[in-house]
């Protein structure tokens, strides 16, 4: 039973916080020792590139993805770097970890679409087109009332990741923005890291609109453990299954998965508080609140590999 977490933001602290994967930390929440018991069998790390990277956008991009490298090298006997689902497969196979390499910020293209393909031959898999505020993309949630939707460059951008094989992801995306993806592209769209705004009332949360066009698409939708997008008062993994419950009762089954945001929060909820928890926990959650082994495999990682098949080839 294959598991997935759709995104993490560990190689963005690794160096500030003296770690690395290959060592259990006492800081953070997720390094591969806790990885592996925690079960989690695909990995996919986020180079987030934030509005102080604005600067040199691409230099601190290529300098992540650097680091990446080194640190698949050094613990090769336990992680590889995956870019086509036959790699997963062949990872699973050796019960080695797979790490699947994306960006978190539209960013990291400074301004030319033609940097998708450079990130693309280097195994980027997957692009959060924006965070919380405006690039050359799109407008994140954070701009409010005021958002508007993909620029010109943004359609060209999602057009070119439809047609290379790249995740589009949503996450972060203001709603016009949202619905400009939905109508651009044919094929499947993520949400990597995102919950219900009916149950939570976050503007990173999606609408049940968001949520049914998602799975309309093929798409799937990351639960994530950060506490404000579960609940603003009380925060549980009861109260994360009932956003799974509720992405159940609006999009099915098939557009349900997992997404941590590990390392890109500063609090954490009471079981859900690293890698080596949390998922053990969901999955005893999801059979106590009477899911079948099916649902659960889907919800735990399978739904994540049918759409990485069905986008990254």
């Amino acid at each position: 039973m294959p598991v997935v977490d759709a995104h993490c933001d560990t190689l963005t602290v690794l160096s500030q916080q003296n770690r690395t994967l290959g060592v259990q930390s006492s800081r953070g929440h997720l390094d591969l020792p806790r990885l592996r018991k925690g079960g989690i069998d695909v990995q996919f790390f986020a180079i987030f590139v934030g509005p102080e990277c604005n600067t040199n956008p691409v230099d601190y991009t290529n300098e992540i993805i650097t680091l990446f490298k080194k640190e698949i090298n050094m613990n090769r006997s336990l992680i590889e770097h995956v870019r086509c689902y036959g790699d997963i497969e062949n990872t699973l196979q050796k019960k080695k970890t797979s790490a699947v390499l994306t960006i978190e910020g539209g960013e990291a293209l400074n301004g030319k679409v033609e940097q998708l393909d450079v990130y693309y031959n280097l195994g980027v898999r997957g692009l959060t087109l924006t965070w919380n505020g405006r690039n050359e993309l799109a407008d994140g949630v954070g701009m409010g009332p005021e958002a508007t939707g993909l620029t010109q460059l943004g359609r060209q951008v999602v057009q070119r990741m439809a047609a290379l094989g790249m995740m589009i992801d949503v996450s972060h995306l203001a709603e016009p923005g949202f619905w400009d993806v939905i109508r651009e592209v044919k094929t499947p769209v993520s949400a990597t890291h995102s919950n219900c705004r009916q149950l939570c009332d976050h503007p990173r949360n999606l609408t049940d609109e968001q949520i049914k066009a998602i799975a309309e698409s093929g798409g799937v939708i990351g639960v994530t453990y950060v506490p404000q997008f579960i609940d603003a008062n009380k925060p549980s993994i009861d109260r994360l299954l009932d956003h799974i419950d509720h992405i159940y009762k609006i999009g099915g089954i098939s557009c349900i998965g997992l997404g941590s945001d590990f390392d890109g929060i500063d609090f954490t909820t009471e079981g859900l508080h690293d890698a080596s928890v949390a998922v053990p926990n969901i999955e005893r959650a999801l059979s106590k609140r009477g899911y079948k082994a099916g649902e659960i495999e889907k919800i735990i990682g399978n739904n994540w590999l049918r759409l990485f098949k069905e986008v990254c080839g």
